[in-house]
C-alpha cells in the first residue's frame, strides 16, 4: 500500500488520438506504481474514461512517448476507443 492507503496500480497508460490530426492513437503517458497512480489520478480528476487492461497496458509500456500505436495494436486499441464512445453517448 501506498501511504494514503490506496492499492498500487502496477502499471497504466495513456492515449490520445486527435480525429483529422494523428494518423492513429498516440501513447501520451505511461508509467509504473506510484506514476500509474498519478496517470490515474488525473484522468479522474480529469472525467478522462478509464479501461483496465493489462495486456494492453503491457505492449503499450514498450512504446516511446508520442509513438503511435503499431498497426498490430489497431484492433485492442479500436475496442477501448469504442468502449469509451460507449460512455459518452449514455451522458
Amino acid at each position: 500500500m501506498n501511504p494514503k492507503n490506496k492499492p498500487l496500480i502496477k502499471k497504466a497508460a495513456a492515449l490520445n488520438y486527435e480525429m483529422g490530426v494523428d494518423s492513429a492513437p498516440k501513447l501520451i503517458a505511461k508509467g509504473q506504481k506510484e506514476v500509474a497512480n498519478k496517470i490515474i489520478e488525473i484522468a479522474k480528476a480529469n472525467n478522462i474514461p478509464i479501461k483496465e487492461d493489462k495486456d494492453l497496458v503491457e505492449l503499450l509500456s514498450q512504446l516511446e512517448l508520442n509513438q503511435e500505436i503499431p498497426t498490430e495494436l489497431y484492433k485492442a486499441v479500436a475496442e477501448i476507443f469504442s468502449f469509451i464512445y460507449g460512455l459518452s453517448q449514455k451522458n
